[in-house]
C-alpha cells in the first residue's frame, strides 16, 4: 500500500488565533495535494512556550475552540491532522505539551502527550502518561513521539513500531543550537533500527539546526528534506510495504 503524507513546516506564528487560521490553510493546501495525513510541528497551536516567545497563557476554553475549527477543517478536507498542540488536565498546575490526532471524518481520535520533559522544559510543561497507536481509514498506522522524546529516548519509537505503527510522526520545535550531526543522524537512526518511516516536522525558523524530513526504512534514507528555516510543505509518497517493524519486532527484553 502506498500512502501520500504532508509535513507542514510554518513561521512560528505571531498569534494564537494566527496558528489556528495557518494550521486551517495547511490542511486545505495538503489535501489539494492529495495526502491522506498532515502533521505539524510541536505546540504549533497556539505555538511553543519557549521563554523568548510571546504566547498567551494556558486557555482551556480557547483550545477547545481552537480544536473545533481544526477538526472541521479536517472534516471538510477528508484529510487526517497530527495538530502539534498543548492540552491542560485538573491534576496538572503546567500545560501537557500534546499532539491532537483528528481522522478524516473530522472526529478527534485522540492525543498522545509528551511523556519525557527536557530539564529546560521543566517550569513550561508537565509530563503526560502513555503512549497510543492510531490508524487510519486507509489502514495507514501511526505513532507520535514529542520533540526531546524522539531525540534522546529512542524506545518511544519502538513502542509504537512495535505494536504495528508504520510510521512516527515527530513534532519538534528546534530554533537554535549549533548545527551538527547528532538531529540528521537520530532521524535516520530511528526509521533504520526499526524498520519504519519516521517523519520529524520542524518550524520554518532562520537558523535552526534541524528541519522537517522523512527517513525510509529500511536503511534509514531521507526521502524527502524540507530546507531548514524555509516555510511550506513537504509532500511524501511512502510505501508501507517497506514498514516492516522487523528490527522493533527482535528485540529482546
Amino acid at each position: 500500500m502506498r500512502i501520500s503524507v504532508a509535513l507542514a513546516q510554518l513561521p512560528f506564528p505571531e498569534t494564537r488565533e494566527e496558528s489556528v487560521e495557518a494550521a486551517v490553510a495547511a490542511i486545505a493546501e495538503a489535501a489539494r495535494n492529495g495526502a491522506s495525513v498532515v502533521a505539524f510541528p510541536e505546540c504549533f497551536v497556539p505555538g511553543y512556550r519557549a521563554p523568548d516567545r510571546n504566547v498567551l497563557p494556558p486557555d482551556a476554553a480557547w483550545l477547545e475552540s481552537a480544536w473545533a475549527v481544526v477538526a472541521n477543517a479536517a472534516g471538510e478536507h477528508k484529510i487526517n491532522v497530527v495538530l502539534g498542540t498543548e492540552r491542560l488536565v485538573p491534576e496538572r498546575e503546567l500545560p501537557l505539551a500534546s499532539a491532537l490526532v483528528v481522522d478524516a471524518s473530522g472526529n478527534v481520535a485522540g492525543f498522545q502527550d509528551k511523556v519525557q520533559i527536557d530539564p529546560s522544559e521543566e517550569t513550561l510543561y508537565a509530563a503526560g502518561v502513555g503512549r497510543n497507536l492510531f490508524q487510519t481509514a486507509a489502514g495507514l498506522r501511526f505513532g507520535v513521539v514529542i520533540c526531546h522524546e524522539g531525540w534522546r529516548y529512542p524506545e518511544t519509537v519502538r513502542a509504537a513500531v512495535q505494536r504495528g505503527a508504520h510510521i512516527v510522526f515527530h513534532p519538534q520545535f528546534h530554533d537554535s543550537g549549533p548545527a551538527g550531526g547528532f538531529h540528521s543522524h537520530a532521524v535516520r537512526c530511528r526509521a533504520a533500527e526499526n524498520t519504519c518511516y519516521f517523519a520529524t516536522i520542524n518550524y520554518a525558523v532562520a537558523g535552526s539546526p534541524t528541519t522537517s524530513a522523512i527517513a525510509a526504512p529500511p536503511d534509514g534514507e531521507i526521502v524527502a528534506l524540507q530546507p531548514a528555516g524555509q516555510a511550506g510543505l513537504l509532500l511524501a509518497e511512502l510505501d508501507l510495504s517497506l514498514a516492516t517493524g522487523l528490527l522493533a519486532s527482535r528485540l529482546k527484553s
